[in-house]
């Protein structure tokens, strides 16, 4: 594995769509809550593309949650940077909480819809909430790194290397 100054055009491709894909579920899911309480109280609701649209963004952001580290792990990808031996731990710990909840959300809405178990829908809403904060984090580090310390974090990820 190489040790690259920054990320390539799929890599960034990717990064960029799984964000996008993370905000349109947030948006739009008021569609599938409708339908999923429509049918715990055992009601029939009509077909909602916006329903389709969740389930289909949610498969995505697996594909990519996966795809991504696969990519990582042959390519490489830059250093991680932090001033301190905490802050480089801090970092990797919130990329792999990232990853976790997006795979677990996944699966727990799965479960949810597709099985009908109310603990998994209990355990979806509860990590909408973790990945939010992840996400906050994510966007706050990056912002602290590229302005405060001065380490041009935010150019890697939008000029592609090679």
């Amino acid at each position: 594995m190489t040790d690259p100054k920054g990320y390539s055009r799929l890599q960034i491709a990717l990064h960029r769509l799984a964000a996008l894909l993370i905000v349109h579920q947030y948006l739009f899911k008021d569609a599938i809550s409708a339908a999923r309480d429509a049918a715990v109280k055992g009601m029939e609701s009509a077909f909602n593309p916006l329903v389709l649209a969740h389930l289909a963004g949610g498969a995505l952001v697996l594909v990519f949650a996966l795809w991504r580290p696969s990519i990582r792990a042959g390519r490489g990808a830059p250093e991680t940077l932090g001033d301190s031996a905490v802050q480089r731990a801090l970092a990797k710990a919130t990329h792999l909480g990232l990853y976790a909840v997006m795979i677990l959300m996944l699966i727990s809405g799965s479960v949810a819809w597709f099985g009908g178990v109310q603990a998994a829908a209990q355990g979806h809403n509860v990590m909408e909430v973790a990945l939010l904060a992840l996400v906050a984090l994510h966007v706050v580090g990056a912002i602290y790194h590229h302005f405060l310390l001065k380490h041009g974090l935010i150019n890697r990820m939008r000029r592609a290397e090679g």
